[in-house]
């Protein structure tokens, strides 16, 4: 699933090509999001804004409608000059949106909806995210009382649930714990609030320094921290390299999987020792 950054580049691209301009042409290939079209048309509507939140990209219309698409772990959005040869097939359209200059191509977006502004607001799913790691009024003290709160969770877990806090994948997770030095199933409750502090303070400075990162889409775990993985050519301390080498103290990276989804989460167990034994409370669905 793509990582809060990778959002905030997406919507940072889509604006850029459309706001401010009439929108020329939509195209619905879900039989929802087409529905909802004919009901209340998107071509001849402005584009007013992009933007992100959390994991959500909003592409604002005048007139108050919404196109919220969420990609999870398929989708993508690519930007076409008209008449330029797109890069994937067709037959993977969800979504389209052309204006005068550009062509905005959903592919396999599995999520996307036409929705009011006052709709989105009041019932959407975005209501319900916590403090988003990439918003300028970003409040640390509402995300710490969110991980607290989960008290019984492992830390691992608790950093990916959107309701808690939004923006953090699966790859930064497992960056943000190594750099911090705390063990994938430590639970929130053997933490102070000073050290929570800290992993809220690198999972934002993390995200933020990678939505400018040179290398678009490319996780990039020593930008913005003040240590790197010494190595150039290497751009996650842990993620995707179980066996190898840690770059800190040279133990072998282990992989473990959390929770009822058991998903991946890569540690060093020299750097992140194990602090406890236990079951965690931690319910399956966590986005």
């Amino acid at each position: 699933m793509p990582e809060g950054d990778t959002i905030f580049r997406t919507a940072r691209t889509l604006h850029l090509a459309l706001a401010g301009k009439p929108v020329v042409r939509f195209e619905a290939r879900t039989a929802g999001l087409a529905s909802a079209n004919d009901d209340d048309p998107v071509e001849g509507r402005r584009v007013e804004r992009v933007d992100a939140v959390g994991k959500h990209c909003l592409v604002r219309f005048s007139g108050e409608l919404v196109l919220r698409t969420h990609l999870r772990m398929s989708g993508a959005w690519h930007v076409y000059r008209p008449g330029e040869r797109w890069q994937l097939s067709a037959s993977r359209v969800r979504v389209l949106v052309a204006v005068p200059d550009f062509v905005a191509v959903g592919f396999d977006v599995p999520v996307a909806e036409l929705v009011s502004e006052d709709r989105l607001a009041r019932d959407g799913p975005l209501r319900h995210l916590g403090p988003d790691l990439l918003a300028a009024d970003f409040d640390p003290d509402e995300a710490l009382r969110r991980l607290r709160a989960r008290s019984r969770w492992p830390l691992g877990e608790a950093l990916l649930d959107q309701h808690a806090l939004a923006g953090i994948g699966n790859v930064y997770r497992s960056e943000i714990l190594h750099i911090e030095g705390i063990h994938p199933e430590t639970l929130v409750s053997e933490l102070d609030d000073g050290t929570l502090r800290r992993v809220l303070a690198t999972a934002r400075r993390l995200l933020l320094a990678n939505v400018s990162a040179s290398r678009a889409g490319v996780p990039r775990s020593y930008a913005g921290v003040r240590r790197t993985t010494v190595v150039p050519s290497a751009s996650l301390f842990v993620y995707g390299r179980r066996g190898e080498p840690c770059l800190g103290c040279g133990g072998a990276i282990a992989l473990r999987r959390l929770g009822r989804d058991a998903r991946v989460v890569f540690f060093c167990p020299r750097c992140q020792p194990e602090r406890r034994e236990g079951p965690s409370e931690a319910p399956s669905s966590l986005r």
